[in-house]
């Protein structure tokens, strides 16, 4: 009786369901490198034969590159890039002492660079570091979703943030969000390891690289705060029970503290200087919600197939979120949570300061991998690598249609094409008042007034046009403006002044030229 007992028990575990059984595209290939010390060229090549996930990834790295890399200097720089090297051409100690005085973001982005500089100023130069952070980005969601879940959740997202329009969007922006999403990622692989196994090395780590997101921008506290609330809701039952297990995470958050230290002083009183007048500019309140969403997903509704593409993904990101609560609760508690706290912070803070979904950037993480979990409800169904292949073709069928047509316009305020329309209408001695006076960035990248024997003067108000327009004497005065100035000037005096004392010249990607 033993003996049949025994065959049956044999029996249910052959009959074993496929919902018990790991998806492994692997089969039954043993990756020889487990850690540093497997590191050797024999092992490295059997890996890159043998593993269809390192070929994937690899795949999916390269792939990413080209679409980060492709036109990296096709769009002009616009306002925001411009100003990046307004303070990148300021020497190190300039740099952090424009933070102190002011600067609305931190100096890590600036410094890198400012380093950057030395191989020229054009567009290619400018976006070259949030291209190649875009790129390793990919393998780093990738370890994460590994982390989180397992190696198909990481595949999967690793192919979403590939393909994504919206990371290729701001990885081609010479901006800080691409170091800022860089760096989360990095945290937050360790930050999974250290859920598991409560390594003070991991949450070392941690700890190191949030306050490296954090000298890249400031929004990354929202993420960080995000990530320490819920490793406290998690870690609660072993604190209750032993308050010494809290020395980690409190040794991680103290490593953040010492590093930051001097940026968090900082921080605090810009914020309060930032939010001491209501926000001119920025979505505000729930609409953050959807816009985000929107951006996250396809980039922008406009494109043909994104409001599709848009729905598709959402439809995803939920039923991920609800096959990990299935397997288990803390995951799903996880990826609800952290989305949840991002939206209400940023909702109050979009009453405060200007907000815009880009800040946002690296809820892409908790998105792309809920989305990537959602696998894992075919496989219930069907039991095939074919389910994780699917997934990752509808990364790409999904976002093609969008890319196709990001690359086929200008995404970005055309300087280079306004200022060479301009140059062919001016003459010598021709007045060109730019209105808000900030645009001056961007505009002077691309036309200079001493070649064209103009003269150029910045405006911010009706008074200042009133003043500039009475020095064109017989000249042409042109006015050149953008929809920044309804921030720059919420009365609405140098708009009206505008329609009163110009007519229009026509514009180009939302820069307008007046005359009068």
């Amino acid at each position: 009786m033993i003996a049949m007992g025994k065959k049956r028990e044999d029996r249910a575990k052959g009959r074993k369901t496929h919902v018990d059984r790991e998806c492994d595209l692997d089969g039954d290939f043993k990756n020889p490198v487990r850690s540093f010390r497997d590191l050797n060229a024999g092992n490295v090549k059997e890996a890159l034969l043998g593993s269809r996930y390192i070929q994937l990834l690899l795949s999916l790295t390269l792939i990413g590159a080209i679409l980060r890399f492709y036109n990296l200097g096709y769009n002009s720089l616009w306002l925001d890039e411009a100003s990046t090297l307004t303070f990148a051409v300021k020497s190190i100690p300039d740099i952090w002492q424009a933070t102190t005085a002011g600067e609305f973001n931190p100096p890590l982005f600036y410094w890198a660079e400012h380093l950057m500089l030395t191989f020229g100023n054009s567009e290619f130069v400018l976006r070259f570091i949030p291209a190649l952070l875009g790129v390793l980005t990919i393998p780093l969601i990738y370890l994460a979703g590994k982390e989180f879940m397992d190696r198909n959740t990481g595949i999967i997202a690793a192919a979403a943030f590939a393909f994504s329009p919206f990371l290729v969007f701001y990885s081609q922006e010479a901006r800080a969000y691409a170091m800022m999403l860089f760096f989360i990622a990095f945290a937050m692989v360790f930050y999974f390891r250290a859920l598991k196994n409560g390594s003070i090395t991991d949450w070392a780590l941690f700890g190191v690289l949030s306050a490296l997101a954090f000298w890249t921008h400031f929004y990354a506290m929202v993420m960080i705060g995000a990530l320490v609330l819920y490793a406290l809701y998690e870690l609660f039952p072993k604190i209750k029970s032993d308050v010494r297990s809290i020395q980690p995470l409190a040794a991680a958050c103290g490593i953040f503290a010492l590093v930051c230290l001097p940026l968090i002083i900082v921080t605090i009183q810009l914020f309060f200087r930032r939010s001491a007048s209501s926000p001119t500019f920025g979505i505000q309140g729930p609409a953050l919600i959807f816009a985000t969403f929107e951006q996250i997903s396809c980039l922008n509704t406009a494109y043909p197939g994104a409001g599709l593409t848009m729905i598709i993904f959402l439809l995803l990101f939920i039923a991920g979120i609800i096959q990990a609560t299935l397997l288990d609760m803390n995951k799903g508690v996880f990826l609800a949570s952290v989305t949840i706290l991002m939206f209400v912070i940023s909702n109050f803070l979009s009453y405060l300061i200007p907000m815009q979904p880009r800040y946002l950037i690296c809820l892409s993480i908790v998105f792309f991998i809920a989305v990537a979990i959602s696998y894992r409800i075919l496989w219930s169904l069907v039991s095939s690598p074919a389910v994780v292949y699917g997934l990752i073709a509808l990364m790409v069928i999904l976002n093609t249609p969008v890319l196709a047509g990001y690359y086929s316009a200008y995404t970005k305020d055309d300087w280079r094409g306004f200022s060479a329309g301009l140059q062919k209408q001016t003459q010598p001695g021709d007045i060109i008042a730019v209105i808000p006076g900030y645009i001056t960035q961007p505009f002077d990248y691309y036309y200079s007034n001493a070649t064209d024997q103009t003269i150029e003067y910045p405006a911010d108000t009706a008074a200042d046009l009133r003043a500039i327009s009475a020095l064109k004497g017989n000249n042409t005065l042109f006015v050149v403006v953008t929809g920044d100035i309804q921030a720059a000037d919420p009365g609405g005096e140098a708009m009206q002044w505008l329609k009163e004392n110009t007519k229009s010249r026509g514009s180009i990607t939302g820069i307008y030229l007046m005359s009068g």
